[in-house]
C-alpha cells in the first residue's frame, strides 16, 4: 500500500510508470485520506474526485499504450486557492471571489505540472488574498496543523503544507510573497524553497497579484521532490516579463549527492529580529550538524541596517487594495477579514513617491546581501522566530505575542533571493522548527544542495499520524 508520508514523489511516479500501482489507485488513496482527515485538518476548500479519477484513468491508459506520461505521471496534487485550476473556483479565501464560477483555464504553473503528469484533486485553503501567516479566513475557516491540531499550519500556503504533512497528497502548489512557502513548510516540518523571482513564471493576461514580491512553486515533504517538480515548471514564459531562461542543468541533479558549501553565514537576528530561545537552540544544533559535514560557520550579524517590514507592507498594501477593488468594483472593505484592513488602509494611504521609495529600498537591501555573499556562499537564519502559534492567535517569541514571530522571511522577497527551509528539529512540545537557507541572486541550486545536505544529516521529522 502506498503512503504519501513515507514514499517519495519520485518513487510514487516510478511505481506508476512501471505499473506497480496505477495512477487511479494513487488518486483514490488521496481521496480516501482527504475524506478521513480533512474534516479535522480543513486543508482543502474544494475537491473533485470524479474529475481526478477520470484524469488518472487517462494516465493509466496512456501508460498501457506505451506513451510517456511525464516525470510526475499520476501524482495527485492540491492547488493553492490563489492559483487557477480549470474546473475549480479561485476564491482566494475572500467573500468577494467566493461566488465566482469555476475558471476554464489553468495557471501556467498548474498547466506545467499537469503537463508533467500530475492530477489535480482539489484546491487548498489560504488566508484571504494570502495576506497573513495563519491560514484562516471568513469563507472556509481555519486550517489546522497536523503536528498539533490546536495550532496553525502557517500561511499563506497553509492548506498545501497541512495537506502534505497529513499525507493527503504528496505534492501541492504554493506561492511566497513574504514567507508563504517557507513559513508553512517550517511550521509543518517540510523542506521547501521560494525560488528566485522569475524561475517559476506567472504569465497570463493580468499582472501578478503581488507584483515583484511573490514567487510560485511546488511544495512537498522532501527537497528532492520539490527539485523534481521544479525541473518540470521552471523556464521562460513570453507573457511573464520577469521569467528567466532555463538553467544549464537539472535542479534535481543538485540534490543527488548533496554537500554543504565550505563557508556558511549565520545571522541569528538579521540585525533587528529576536528569536525564541528554544528556536535559537534548535537552529544552533543544526549549525553544529552542518559543521560536522565540513562547513565553516561564520556569524554575519547584522545583515540589514533596519527592519524592512514597513517597506514590504507599503508594497503589499498597494497590491491588496488593487485586488479588493478589482473584485468588488469599488473600494469596499466591509466584507474582508479584519486582520486585512490595516494593510488595506496602509496601501490606500501611500503616495506614488512612497511606493518608489519602497522599490529603492529593495535595491539597497539587495546591496546589503551582495556584501554578505562576498564572504559566504549561503546565509542561514531561523525561518521563523517562534513556533506554530495556536490557530487564530498571534505568534509568540519567548512567551510574548509579537508580529515579529515571522520577521525573518520577508526581506528575501524584497531582494528577490532564493530562500529555502529545512526542519532543524522539534521543540519539547512537539512542534517543528525551521532553519532558513538563503542564496545569492539566482543561486537556487546552492540553496537546494544545502537544504538537501541538512535534511540528509538531520533526518526527516516524523509527523504524528492522524
Amino acid at each position: 500500500m502506498v503512503d504519501f508520508l513515507s514514499d517519495s514523489v519520485a518513487d510514487l511516479a516510478a511505481m506508476v510508470r512501471t505499473k506497480q500501482v496505477s495512477a487511479r489507485e494513487l488518486v483514490q488513496h488521496a481521496l480516501e485520506r482527504i475524506d478521513t482527515l480533512d474534516r479535522t485538518v480543513n486543508a482543502f476548500t474544494e475537491v473533485d474526485g470524479e474529475r481526478a479519477l477520470a484524469e488518472a484513468a487517462s494516465v493509466d491508459e496512456a501508460i498501457a499504450r506505451g506513451e510517456d506520461v511525464g516525470p510526475l505521471g499520476g501524482i495527485p496534487i492540491g492547488v493553492k486557492d490563489l492559483e487557477d485550476a480549470a474546473g475549480f473556483r479561485t476564491t482566494k479565501g475572500s467573500a468577494y471571489y467566493a461566488d465566482r464560477p469555476p475558471v476554464t483555464a489553468d495557471s501556467e504553473l498548474v498547466a506545467r505540472l499537469k503537463g508533467a503528469g500530475c492530477v489535480v484533486v482539489g484546491k487548498t485553503n489560504t488566508p484571504e488574498l494570502g495576506h497573513k501567516a495563519d491560514t484562516t479566513n471568513l469563507v472556509f475557516g481555519a486550517t489546522r496543523n497536523p503536528w498539533n491540531l490546536a495550532h496553525s499550519s502557517g500561511g499563506s500556503s497553509g492548506g498545501s503544507s497541512a495537506a502534505i504533512a497529513a499525507g493527503m497528497v504528496p505534492l501541492c502548489t504554493g506561492s511566497d510573497g513574504g514567507g508563504s512557502i517557507r513559513i508553512p513548510s517550517a511550521l509543518c516540518g517540510l523542506s521547501g524553497i521560494k525560488p528566485s523571482l522569475g524561475r517559476v513564471p506567472s504569465g497570463g493576461v493580468d499582472g501578478p497579484d503581488w507584483g515583484h514580491l511573490s514567487t510560485k512553486g511546488p511544495m512537498a515533504r522532501r527537497i528532492a521532490d520539490v527539485a523534481l517538480a521544479l525541473d518540470c515548471v521552471i523556464g521562460p514564459e513570453p507573457t511573464d516579463l520577469r521569467s528567466l531562461p532555463m538553467p544549464d542543468s537539472a535542479w534535481s541533479a543538485a540534490v543527488l549527492d548533496p554537500k554543504p558549501p565550505m563557508r556558511v553565514g549565520w545571522s541569528p537576528t538579521l540585525g533587528y529580529a529576536t528569536p525564541d530561545a528554544e528556536v535559537l537552540r534548535i537552529c544552533e544544533s543544526a549549525l553544529r550538524t552542518l559543521e560536522s559535514l565540513g562547513a565553516e560557520i561564520v556569524e554575519v550579524d547584522p545583515v540589514f541596517p533596519e527592519d524592512p517590514a514597513m517597506q514590504w507592507a507599503t508594497l503589499v498594501g498597494a497590491y491588496l487594495v488593487r485586488s479588493v477593488t478589482r473584485a468588488a468594483g469599488v473600494e469596499d472593505w466591509s466584507k474582508v477579514d479584519p486582520t486585512l484592513v490595516p494593510l488595506l488602509e496602509l496601501g490606500k494611504s501611500r503616495t506614488a513617491q512612497q511606493l518608489v521609495d519602497a522599490e529603492d529600498a529593495c535595491h539597497r537591501y539587495n546591496g546589503d546581501l551582495v556584501r554578505t555573499f562576498a564572504d559566504v556562499r549561503v546565509l542561514l537564519t531561523p525561518t521563523t522566530a517562534g513556533v506554530a502559534p495556536v490557530s487564530g492567535e498571534m505568534g509568540t517569541v519567548n512567551g510574548q505575542p509579537t508580529m515579529g514571530w515571522v520577521g525573518y522571511t520577508y526581506p528575501f522577497n524584497l531582494t528577490r533571493s532564493p530562500a529555502g527551509t529545512v526542519c532543524a528539529g522539534v521543540t519539547e512540545a512537539g512542534l517543528p522548527v525551521g532553519l532558513q537557507v538563503v542564496g545569492p541572486q539566482h543561486g537556487d541550486q546552492v540553496v537546494l544542495r544545502t537544504v538537501a545536505a541538512l535534511e540528509q544529516a538531520i533526518g526527516l521529522a516524523e509527523v504524528p499520524r492522524l
